[in-house]
């Protein structure tokens, strides 16, 4: 899969929703269930953060969750990709962007929103043929403002930003003319996670889908 492309396919998982939801999920056993919620909430496109041992097994019981799209995030390496893929993931979200990683996901054949910082990070993106990127940490990094700051000479670029990002500024984002979606951790929270409350979960999705 070249870079064209692969933010083709990212760009369209992007404009499935406002909200790709950040999931850090602890036990597999959860999974199916909240992906379910999720997708009933209006929300498609999961993400599956790399970050517990059950994370390659919550994407392999979300994978065939109908309605749903799931991807998995944190890729620091060659081998996450590999087993992301194998495990059914169908995109990939990287915190920054590595030729390695670059290379596997192009090799492995799976749309991948790299991570980007600054403009130099980004020219790098578009130099290579990446058209859609992940803005990250947002709310460290500038947040809202340096995205609109972006707009004007790189304008090429579309991003989904995480990372600080919440019900009370995700609107901000949204508004501008170059953010596709953001990725945000507040539609699961670790309370209704825990407890199964899935019907409370499906109503965050809800009122996130219709930012």
């Amino acid at each position: 899969m070249t870079p064209e492309e692969i933010s083709q396919h990212t760009f369209a998982l992007c404009s499935r929703a406002p909200v790709v939801p950040v999931l850090v999920i602890e036990d597999a056993g959860h999974a199916r269930d909240l992906a379910k919620a999720l997708v009933a909430g209006g929300l498609p496109a999961l993400e599956v953060t790399l970050r517990t041992p059950a994370a390659l097994d919550a994407i392999r019981e979300m994978s065939d969750v109908e309605g749903g799209v799931v991807g998995a995030g944190t890729l620091l390496t060659a081998r996450d990709v590999e087993a992301a893929k194998k495990a059914g993931a169908r995109f990939g979200v990287s915190p920054g962007a590595t030729e390695t990683v670059l290379d596997a996901a192009e090799a492995n054949d799976l749309p991948i929103l790299p991570g980007v910082v600054t403009a130099s990070e980004i020219m790098r993106l578009l130099d290579r043929g990446y058209t859609m990127a992940k803005f990250f940490p947002a709310g460290t990094s500038g947040g809202a403002p340096a995205l609109k700051a972006f707009s004007s000479p790189l304008p090429q670029m579309r991003f989904c930003p995480t990372g600080g990002v919440s019900v009370q500024n995700a609107a901000e984002y949204l508004s501008l003319p170059n953010v596709v979606c953001v990725g945000g951790s507040w539609v699961a929270p670790k309370d209704k996670l825990a407890s199964g409350d899935w019907a409370g979960i499906e109503a965050i999705a809800r009122e996130a889908a219709s930012l």
